[in-house]
């Protein structure tokens, strides 16, 4: 009886399933890219993923044969056992293009995400609006979606870059909390052929909208890898760190085995001179569980480190100053880099450790264009704003206004100094020269007893004397004292979760 029925069920699920047909799926096959599915396929676990609208189509009945889920799949699937939702593109059904129809299908997915505590997925690559749909007054005029793209950081969002992303597919890029971008990919407000018209002149795909200027120049690209494949993993590692949702603490892992047998190297890493450079990560390395320090920004802000690590187990975030680069200090692109860490790490409850070895806020003219106060400033207003626990480590050397943006002057819930560590308003050796105008070549004694002078009260036992410091370490001893400072201030009255008050900050500005 219902013979018809199934057989004609069977032949509409085989369409869909065929996505843009077999030509366009081997041409991608050939150039090494997954298409929409497989990626969906490596993301999550095996069969856990739970489609919305596959039999959804064009608006428009002409269209309706050739747009099988209408160039957008969406639904839930589990990563790791947890609940995610996602949506992926399907490039070869109409270049993914924005319809209404598609749109209903995002907006459901990011709903149900938003009331029931799951992550968000985008997996991006399209060709922006579907024209002509939107052409006309009466389509781009049309609907009513006010919080289309309002975010309360309710829960985790993530986008993958994974070819052209234009349109919708860069609006939920920027408003991510972790872009991950594969090389060869573009994003950009609009495409290259569009860009071109209407500047009248040729446009380079990588100079509009490469992995280099958003991994170096606009910091929207978190990182870049080479495939596909390493995208997903990225996604897999950055959620791992975070809780599904705002109102529960992060996941607890089981130790890495090895984690911290090797804190005696710090002192084999770090310079007993405090203007010689070192790579702070082999530091951190040395500290935070083994394999588990997971950088993020890289090549943007470099003189400061942001990254998601792990401490016996337990999610942390960290911000630490990196002195290979400019010396460690401080410029406007590190200072927007940390806003957006803060923010993160503050949203999704997980604690902050700041480490510091830093000379200051590196001034001059180019960094005064980039808007150097109002960077540093938004730096305090947001540090002000952070109810997670903050721990602050002072390594080496620690100058400045910059020492309360590190954590110092109260702005932590506990200061450590290593016995190593200098802090004071700046350089001694230009305090010297500045406040006396007394320079070495010219007067080497008096010069060397000024120093000595304005060298005064800078140890880490003068800060432990004035409370300032409410411990003094051996640097081998980190991880163990962070491992116990952690303990003390876990949030143990709100089940581990923070106040939010930075919920609303922009993802991107």
């Amino acid at each position: 009886m219902f013979e018809a029925a199934i057989s004609q069920h069977e032949e509409r699920l085989q369409k869909a399933l065929a996505m843009g047909g077999v030509e366009k799926l081997q041409e991608r096959a050939q150039q090494g890219v997954l298409n929409a599915r497989e990626r969906i396929n490596h993301l999550v676990d095996a069969h856990s993923f739970h489609e919305m609208g596959l039999f959804a189509t064009s608006i428009r009945p002409e269209m309706r044969e050739r747009s099988p889920a209408d160039g957008k799949v969406a639904g839930f699937g589990k990563i790791q056992g947890r609940e995610v939702a996602v949506v992926s593109n399907d490039f070869t059904v109409m270049g993914a293009s924005s319809s209404s129809v598609n749109s209903a299908k995002i907006g459901h997915v990011k709903r149900i995400a938003t009331q029931r505590g799951l992550p968000m997925v985008f997996l991006g690559e399209s060709t922006g609006a579907r024209m002509p749909d939107v052409m006309g007054a009466a389509a781009i005029g049309a609907g009513d979606r006010p919080t289309q793209y309002r975010r309360m950081r309710e829960t985790p969002w993530v986008s993958a870059v994974l070819g052209h992303c234009y349109g919708s597919s860069s609006w939920y890029a920027a408003l991510a909390d972790f872009v991950v971008m594969r090389k060869g990919a573009i994003t950009a407000v609009s495409s290259v052929r569009l860009t071109s018209r209407a500047i009248n002149e040729a446009v380079d795909p990588e100079a509009l909208g490469g992995w280099k200027l958003h991994t170096e120049v606009t910091g929207m690209v978190d990182l870049a890898v080479d495939t596909d494949e390493q995208a997903l993993e990225a996604v897999q590692q950055f959620l791992s760190y975070l809780p599904s949702h705002h109102n529960e603490a992060p996941p607890v892992h089981a130790v890495t085995a090895g984690s911290g047998e090797d804190a005696e190297r710090i002192l084999g890493v770090l310079p007993q001179s405090r203007t010689q450079v070192y790579d702070v990560r082999k530091i951190l390395s040395l500290i935070y569980d083994k394999d588990s320090v997971f950088e993020l920004k890289p090549r943007f802000g470099r003189s400061v480190v942001t990254a998601l690590a792990r401490l016996n187990g337990r999610s942390v975030g960290i911000v630490a100053s990196n002195p290979i680069y400019k010396g460690g200090a401080i410029d406007p692109q590190s200072c927007e880099k940390v806003v957006s860490f803060l923010v993160l790490c503050d949203s999704f409850n997980i604690p902050l450790v700041f480490m510091a070895d830093q000379p200051g806020f590196l001034i001059g003219v180019e960094g005064e264009r980039q808007g150097a106060i109002g960077r540093v400033m938004n730096w305090m207003n947001a540090l002000s704003l952070v109810t997670v626990p903050k721990i602050s480590v002072v390594m080496r050397k620690s100058y400045g206004q910059a020492v309360l943006n590190m954590g110092g002057g109260g702005n932590s819930d506990e200061v450590i100094h290593w016995l190593t560590a200098e802090v004071n308003f700046m350089d001694p050796r230009s305090a010297v020269s500045i406040v006396h105008g007394v320079e070495p070549q010219e007067e080497p004694e008096r010069y060397a007893q000024l120093l000595e002078e304005m060298s005064r009260g800078t140890t880490a036992y003068d800060a432990a004397a004035a409370y300032t410091a409410h411990a003094v370490i051996h640097p081998a001893q980190t991880r163990a004292h962070l491992i116990r400072s952690l303990e003390v201030h876990q949030m143990r009255l709100s089940g581990g979760v923070g106040e939010h008050l930075m919920r609303t900050w922009p993802t991107s500005y």
